[in-house]
């Protein structure tokens, strides 16, 4: 009888345990607090739903050199909240100062966008968050080792518990976690969000650029920036779920193109094809363009302005976009006058979100 009830315990000790290891602690929805401006047209998994504890997790991870090989860089290394998430620099630099093949993109307001990296090569959050820590020029490690390595640190199995209900880790959690935490990265209240919100009134220098930057110029009957179609909307990005969000913007030649998307989808029409980032905090976010060959809002107005290359992929919105008559075999030029130059970029420094890159839930927690 003795020997019965010990083994009674013993198996309801053990079913304890188990609920305890396999059940999250009071893991609530993260008010994710979604601009009602912004639209719908959003990205939110349902096989990984946006918990606090789960971006906790993600935020630590987002943060922690651990996941590189020698533990010299994180995401947040070419992520910086200072710099709206990049980095400063024309191309990425990871460990022992190797340079990557492109400039570090922001990673704000992802949730609106279906297509990750210059290329489009990764189709989720979830899968663009590990693929620095594979590639050799960044994190240059594989999951198996990240796995162990965060297994090892007392802080994480307990974390994974209760962010996923099981302190076993894995590269899927890995990579759920970071994605949480990087969905939390809305910039939503720049000026420009003002305006639409009717709580901030433009200078007329402001308000000038705002439509140049919007239209589509007609040679003769409408002036425009052309800035717009390929950067649209509220968020100023490209379109969020397709591959119509990338473009061939004129930056070289047929001789000189890039392989761009064509890496992606094999074909030939999409080479020199690179995504349309968004736009949003782009006074911090220099240099500028995959590759990042302009160091100044004026030097990419310029391009555009004066020096977009012909190519066979070329942009159509771009080949016929002029505010003067276009004839056969003119050089593409928008023929900006220097006051629309300068009203164009008054407008956009007010994409600039100072609450956003001061909030301290973005920060760094190891700090």
């Amino acid at each position: 009888m003795q020997s019965r009830k010990f083994i009674f315990l013993s198996l309801l000790l053990s079913i304890l345990s188990s609920c305890e290891e396999s059940e999250p602690i009071n893991n609530q929805p993260f008010d994710l607090k979604i601009p009602e401006h912004f639209g719908k047209q959003y990205v939110l998994p349902e096989d990984n739903p946006t918990t606090v504890k789960g971006v906790e997790l993600g935020r630590m991870l987002f943060y922690d050199p651990q996941l590189s090989r020698d533990h010299s860089t994180s995401c947040g290394t070419c992520h910086q909240q200072k710099l709206a998430f990049t980095d400063g620099k024309a191309k990425a630099e990871g460990i022992h100062g190797r340079t990557g093949d492109f400039s570090s993109m922001s990673t704000v307001n992802l949730m609106w966008s279906g297509k990750f990296f210059w290329d489009g090569r990764s189709p989720s959050m979830e899968d663009q968050a590990l693929g620095p820590i594979e590639n050799v020029l960044e994190m240059d490690m594989t999951l198996d080792e990240v796995v162990e390595r965060l297994s090892q640190d007392e802080r994480y199995p307990p974390m994974f518990n209760l962010a996923f209900g099981s302190s076993e880790i894995t590269a899927d959690k890995i990579g759920k976690a970071i994605a949480q935490f990087e969905r939390t990265l809305i910039s939503a209240n720049s000026k420009y969000d003002q305006i639409i919100k009717g709580t901030y009134q433009p200078t007329e220098q402001e308000e000038l650029g705002m439509s140049l930057f919007l239209t589509h110029p007609i040679a003769g009957e409408i002036r425009g920036g052309n800035c717009g179609d390929c950067h649209l909307g509220v968020l100023t990005s490209g379109d969020p779920v397709s591959f119509r969000g990338f473009h061939n913007n004129g930056l070289d030649d047929d001789d000189n193109l890039k392989e761009g998307l064509m890496g992606v989808t094999e074909n030939q029409f999409d080479k020199g094809k690179f995504k349309a980032p968004t736009l949003r905090n782009i006074a911090l976010t220099a240099p500028y363009m995959h590759d990042g060959r302009f160091n100044t809002l004026e030097e990419v107005l310029e391009h555009y302005d004066q020096h977009v290359k012909r190519s066979r992929t070329l942009d159509p919105l771009i080949q016929e976009a002029s505010n003067e008559p276009i004839f056969p075999g003119d050089p593409i030029k928008l023929h900006l006058t220097q006051k629309e130059k300068e009203a164009i970029i008054a407008f956009l420094h007010l994409l600039t979100d100072e609450e956003f890159i001061n909030n301290p839930d973005h920060s760094d927690p190891f700090n």
